[in-house]
């Protein structure tokens, strides 16, 4: 028996003894996240997972992460998905900001904020967006003054993803108001519990509200809490969106979570054409409609364990995020669209005895992966970035 069989008995065993019931073979929203993981057996199953250091499985175990290789936690992501487990919600401090201070951060920053990251004790959320600077990011004006040890911050950040739930957040600020607009911008943490900041929740026409208005009023962000250099953080804000990128297009598993969501998705189109428009050898007339897209997402996530592959350094590509985000987002619309043209009426219902379960939870799908090809970069943005950045093509 090699290293890595008795390491997936061992994982197996671990995962039967101590993952809930509960926590197995449920679905959920993002947005809902809250509630799931905020029940006790939620808790509980996060502390577990948070001891062993498997919430950030590959991440050093000197920050208190699994310290894991590669094979050891594609093992665990299979045994996982044997189960059903729910990965436990690690957010934007595992997906976006914890990643970047790896990079990024000072050996005192990381010991402060990393372990807790990876124990799945802190939300984070994003200051980026503003009412006047969205897909035109540098644009932004929320300032920051220092003064002494701190910075000094006003202004108003909008679409900010959980901000009632978060207990901090990263955000670029502008400390320089004199320089060009992609310079004079820093990078800063800040404590979202602490007066001058207020969060209004945005109502969406779902009636849910994951996103925020925060404005600061004189809030507060240490001067310890400075990520990278003084004015020169558009570098450290790019990389974190290449980091958040790289989940929404699938880079980050290498293409792993993308394949086996695909192959349930397949069987998914399959059994929807079945079921809403007939059983016969050509699905109703969408056989051709079924095959091409199931091929699309084959042959897109076989690129992306190719270029995970092909990766030495390890580490999150850069502008190779923005192809696989540009065609990720456009293939989970269009996804989503094929559901909703196989299901009819049957897919656009929102409430009522007359749809399944299933047949509304599609419907909160499709317009939520219609918001995919928007945040995180909207499909333009990216096509820019790889005209300039991976074609070399001029501007204009």
């Amino acid at each position: 028996m090699t290293d890595l069989d008795t390491f997936r008995e061992e994982t197996r065993a671990w995962l039967e003894e101590t993952c809930p019931q509960s926590m197995r073979g449920r679905a959920f929203h993002w947005e809902d996240a809250h509630k799931v993981f905020g029940t006790e057996e939620g808790q509980q199953w996060c502390e577990a997972m948070g001891e062993r250091g498997w919430i950030t499985p590959t991440w050093p175990a000197e920050y208190g992460g699994g310290g894991l290789s590669g094979d050891e936690a594609r093992i665990l992501q299979e045994e996982m998905l044997r189960i059903k487990a729910v990965p436990p919600y690690g957010g934007m401090g595992v997906s976006m900001i914890g990643p970047t201070l790896l990079e990024f951060g000072t050996e005192e920053q990381k010991q402060r904020h990393i372990p807790k990251i990876c124990r799945g004790e802190v939300q984070w959320c994003q200051g980026y967006s503003e009412p006047g600077a969205g897909s035109d990011l540098a644009s932004l004006k929320t300032r920051a003054v220092l003064e002494g040890d701190h910075f000094v911050i006003n202004g108003q950040k909008i679409w900010t993803s959980g901000a009632q739930y978060a207990d901090w957040m990263f955000a670029l600020v502008r400390t320089d108001p004199d320089a060009p607009k992609h310079d004079g911008i820093s990078f800063v943490l800040l404590d979202m519990k602490q007066p001058g900041v207020t969060i209004k929740p945005i109502s969406l026409i779902s009636g849910s509200s994951p996103f925020c208005e925060t404005f600061f009023d004189n809030a507060i962000a240490k001067r310890d809490d400075l990520i990278g250099e003084l004015n020169k953080g558009w570098t450290v804000g790019k990389r974190l969106l290449q980091f958040e990128r790289s989940g929404i297009g699938g880079l980050r598993n290498g293409g792993d979570n993308k394949r086996k969501k695909g192959q349930k998705r397949r069987n998914e189109l399959v059994e929807l054409a079945r079921q809403y428009v007939g059983d016969d050898n050509t699905l109703g007339g969408y056989r051709d409609d079924v095959l091409s897209h199931s091929m699309k997402e084959r042959a897109f996530q076989l690129t992306a364990r190719r270029a995970m592959a092909e990766n030495s350094s390890g580490r999150t590509p850069a502008e190779l995020t923005s192809i696989f985000k540009l065609v990720g987002s456009t293939l989970a619309r269009d996804g989503s669209e094929l559901k909703a043209r196989l299901m009819g009426s049957q897919g656009i219902g929102w409430q009522g005895d007359t749809f399944t379960p299933a047949e509304l939870e599609h419907t909160k799908n499709w317009l939520s992966n219609r918001a995919v090809t928007i945040y995180g970069g909207t499909n333009e943005i990216q096509m820019n970035i790889i005209s300039k950045r991976v074609l070399g093509l001029p501007d204009g």
